[in-house]
Parts: C-alpha cells; sequence; structure tokens
C-alpha cells in the first residue's frame, strides 16, 4: 500500500508525499504556486471522476479523445466544510446521435458512481480518525 504523508517547509506551507516518489505542494491561498487542501479535495474529486469514465469513453470516443473536468463549490466559512460540490465535465460528443450521446451519457454517470472512490466516499461521508504521536519519545 502507498504511504502517504506531509512535512512542514514553512509557515502553512507543506509538501504533500507518496512512497512512490509523487509530491505536491500545498499552502495557504495567499501562497504562490500551492494547491489549497480544499483545491486538493476538488482536484482528487474530478480527477477521479475522469479515471473512472476513462475506459468507457476510449471504448465510445476513441482512445484520443480529449475532456476536461472542472469542479467547483465555495467553502461554508461558518461551518469550515463544502457543502456542495459541482463537476462539470466537457466533452465533444457532436460526432453522436441523440441516442448515441445519451448512451455515452448514462454510461459515464453509472461509472462514476460505481467506481469513483473519492466521489462515493464523500457522498456516503467517512469517519476520520486523528491522534497526536510525541515524536520526543523513544
Amino acid at each position: 500500500m502507498t504511504e502517504l504523508w506531509v512535512e512542514r517547509t514553512g509557515a502553512r506551507r507543506y509538501t504533500g508525499r507518496s512512497s512512490r516518489g509523487a509530491q505536491v505542494l500545498v499552502g495557504s491561498e495567499d501562497v504562490d504556486g500551492v494547491f489549497t487542501p480544499g483545491e486538493l479535495l476538488k482536484i482528487a474529486l474530478a480527477a477521479c471522476s475522469g479515471m473512472a469514465s476513462d475506459i468507457p469513453l476510449q471504448r465510445r470516443l476513441g482512445e484520443d479523445y480529449t475532456t476536461t473536468i472542472r469542479v467547483s463549490g465555495a467553502a461554508d466559512r461558518e461551518a469550515e466544510r463544502y457543502p456542495r460540490l459541482a463537476e462539470r465535465m466537457e466533452l465533444d460528443l457532436s460526432g453522436l446521435s441523440e441516442s448515441e450521446r445519451a448512451r455515452v451519457l448514462s454510461v459515464v454517470e453509472r461509472a462514476i458512481d460505481q467506481v469513483c472512490t473519492v466521489g462515493r466516499t464523500l457522498k456516503a461521508g467517512a469517519e476520520v480518525t486523528f491522534e497526536v504521536d510525541d515524536a520526543g519519545v523513544s
């Protein structure tokens, strides 16, 4: 299983890392060149939807199809959460008949509903635990 962690690199700046060698810069909105944690949540949702629908879309639109998935949602700062996230997938379906288009939309929605782990987790809610380990104790 891939290990994930963040390391503090400055005031409200972190680098997220994986045991597979990936990294992402995380920080507050006033820091250039970083994603906020909320932005990463939204990107994870959009990427998950894209990956979940990739194979069905390749079958119907060809291996070289292009898409952009936009995700938005304003934070409720009183509750410190995102009450609603909205995704919008942009696809060129102009070469399809109405029935083919309806079928593609149905297949995409079903694929995302069935295998997008991030979306399914957000919709169902997840139990989150947190603990502090004293790194100075041997």
